[in-house]
């Protein structure tokens, strides 16, 4: 090979300047690619607190999905209690009721005797 076709080979490369940008890239070749790695664990990192973030906001909506069914639990026991409440003082004005009860038709000789 002559310097001719040295030249014409330099020449086609870019000249002076393709070979000074061809040792810059051979130079920092490793610290690009660890570069690119870097870039590429931030993004999947970004992506991960995305997922993250976005568990959370769906937990805490079901945590406040949950809070309201047990309040509204609870709202329903204590409205069946308070009705079980009602019935029993219902069935103990009923049974007082019917001790009171008179027998007779004029009541003054009650049976059976009450304390009025």
């Amino acid at each position: 090979m002559g310097i001719n076709e040295l030249m014409a080979i330099i020449g086609t490369a870019g000249g002076i300047e393709g070979l000074v940008q061809a040792g810059k890239w051979w130079l920092s070749r490793k610290a690009a690619r660890r570069q690119e790695e870097a870039d590429a664990e931030a993004a999947e990192n970004e992506n991960g607190r995305k997922q993250i973030d976005w568990l959370e906001k769906r937990l805490s909506e079901r945590d406040a999905k949950i809070d309201g069914l047990y309040n509204e639990l609870r709202q329903e026991q204590n409205a069946r209690l308070e009705e079980i409440h009602r019935r029993h003082e219902i069935e103990l004005m009923l049974a007082e009721a019917e001790t009171k009860k008179c027998h007779k038709r004029g009541c003054v000789d009650r049976i059976p005797p009450s304390d009025y």
